[in-house]
């Protein structure tokens, strides 16, 4: 049971730790972003996702950047398309 809470503890603050880092490695953005190794590696090969090589080796991501990439093409609710076409009718309203 004690070794239990230990491990809780140890992972809450593995999570805090790794919330406040900025660059992440390969293997932690994996984690941080739930893609495979191998899908990770071909967006990387592909250029697709944004990543450096100051090495020429080792992957780094900049959290800042992976979110952003994660967040692109976003999906609009029908509250926001509602609220754009009720501003746009209004704004072009036929006098």
């Amino acid at each position: 049971m004690d070794n239990l809470i230990l491990l809780e503890r140890l992972d809450r603050i593995e999570r805090l730790l790794f919330s406040n880092k900025e660059v992440l490695t390969f293997e932690e953005a994996c984690d941080y972003t739930g893609i495979s190794r191998s899908y990770l590696y071909k967006l990387t090969a592909s250029n697709n996702i944004p990543h450096s090589k100051p090495n020429g080796k080792m992957i780094f991501f900049e959290k800042k950047k992976l979110n952003e990439w994660l967040l692109q093409n976003s999906i609009k609710s029908n509250d926001e398309i509602e609220a754009e076409a009720l501003s746009y009718s209004f704004r072009n309203k036929r006098r």
